[in-house]
């Protein structure tokens, strides 16, 4: 559901900060979705920023910024709230003595889900198929709440279908891949489809492609550059200044 929006200064600056990758198609999707937010939300000046890996960072952008506008609102083109949300931006800000406003992470948004159903679509899926079963599968985190908050993208993602089940599994953290394919096939699935929840294609989501192939497993695409992700994104940052408008 979107808020009403607020039309702030001309110089409000939103910094979509993403995680960083050294793989380039991470940065040009966080570009991609920059792109549609300038389009889309014209009030606003949008920069891109990264934790790690790309540039340019989140500390050479707010030094840019930060007195430049009136307000500057840090964006984190993050699905969950892990350690970069928690610790890594919160850090930079603090560093970098800015006056910001920082929006919620994506989270496990409706839209978002709805997108994940879209790729999985795309990629065979039929939700009438009772003998199907789905992997959802994000990166992990050693944060317990982190994961918590990725598991419930799966009873959203099931309702509604015949699938035998949605297990979500982790690459990094908790459990794996191959542990929720049993726990399907467990359930009764005979086919079997890994939905990426990633933002956009990497290394990880290279390795976990990889996984899918030796196991013939079908695999759909991540988020990607999909407008109903810029549109989660622009109800973030009009929470943000909606709490800031509150607390003002």
């Amino acid at each position: 559901m979107r808020v009403a929006r607020f039309v702030t200064a001309p110089a409000t600056t939103l910094v979509l900060t993403a995680h960083g990758s050294r793989d380039p198609r991470s940065a040009a999707n966080t570009r991609a979705i920059a792109g549609h937010l300038r389009r889309v939300a014209p009030e606003f000046t949008v920069r891109v920023a990264f934790c790690e890996h790309s540039t340019p960072g989140l500390d050479d952008v707010l030094d840019t910024v930060a007195a430049r506008t009136d307000r500057t609102v840090v964006v984190p083109f993050l699905l969950a709230s892990a350690y970069h949300a928690r610790i890594d931006i919160p850090g930079v800000i603090a560093r970098s003595g800015a006056a910001v406003q920082v929006a919620p992470t994506l989270g496990q948004d409706d839209r978002l889900v709805q997108v994940l159903g879209e790729r999985l679509t795309a990629a065979g899926a039929s939700r009438f198929d009772p003998e199907l079963g789905v992997v959802v599968v994000a990166v992990g985190s050693s944060h317990a709440a982190a994961n918590a908050q990725t598991a419930r993208v799966a009873a959203p993602l099931s309702r509604g279908t015949r699938w035998a089940g949605v297990e979500v599994a982790f690459a990094t953290q908790g459990p794996s891949v191959p542990e929720a394919v049993e726990r399907l096939k467990a359930r009764g699935a005979t086919r079997l489809m890994i939905a990426p929840w990633f933002l956009a294609h990497g290394r990880i989501t290279d390795g976990i492609a990889a996984y899918a192939a030796r196991a013939g497993i079908a695999m759909a695409e991540p988020l990607g550059a999909h407008r109903l992700v810029a549109a989660t994104v622009l109800d973030r940052v009009e929470a943000a200044l909606a709490a800031g408008h509150a607390a003002a």
